[in-house]
């Protein structure tokens, strides 16, 4: 019979997504029940997800950013989110154990998905965040970091690559892992006010 309470919610899926990430069934099942009512068809377009996205930035442009968040979680690459694709970004955009947080930050930045990062895909990534940060906001950054380009050059360099060396996922996770500073290069996080 399953449980009534996560309707149309699979058991298979509820048990995946209690299992692998930090909410309760209860939890799910009220996300599940909102999710049916803003997405009849149980999918969300990249559309969707970029307004979603953007009322968590209002005073910037996160419209870039959201389209590749989007792609690095579209795991099937049929153009919209189901619940379950859905729930993990959540979970690995705000809570996720750091391991796992980084190899979402990997397939972030990995653009064409052939397991291995760029200094191409590094700017267009930075790029993107960088137009996340409020005006005010840039005028403050350290002179080298002002720019989406200085910032990824201060990134490639922490890895010691050339122009065109290639970053593969183990190195990228264990560079970022020892170095703060580059965990901010990779990432935005609002000031609190």
């Amino acid at each position: 019979m399953g449980n009534s309470k996560s309707g149309a919610l699979s058991k298979e899926i509820l048990e995946d997504l209690k299992l692998n990430t930090k909410y309760s069934e209860d939890e799910l099942c009220k996300w599940y029940e909102s999710f049916q009512k803003q997405c009849p068809d149980g999918r969300i377009s990249r559309s969707e997800f970029e307004k979603i996205y953007a009322q968590f930035f209002p005073n910037s442009d996160p419209k870039v950013y959201a389209r590749h968040v989007f792609r690095s979680f579209d795991t099937n690459d049929d153009g919209t989110l189901d619940f379950r694709e859905y729930i993990i970004a959540l979970h690995l955009t705000s809570t996720g154990k750091t391991n796992l947080k980084l190899e979402w930050a990997f397939s972030l930045f990995d653009v064409d998905r052939n397991g291995e990062i760029s200094k191409n895909e590094v700017l267009e990534i930075v790029t993107a965040i960088f137009k996340m940060i409020p005006p005010e906001e840039q005028k403050t950054l350290a002179d080298d970091e002002n720019t989406p380009q200085k910032r990824a050059n201060k990134l490639w360099a922490y890895f010691g690559k050339g122009e065109t060396d290639k970053l593969a996922e183990k190195e990228f996770i264990e560079g970022v892992m020892k170095n703060d500073a580059i965990m901010k290069l990779i990432q935005y996080e609002p000031k609190k006010k």
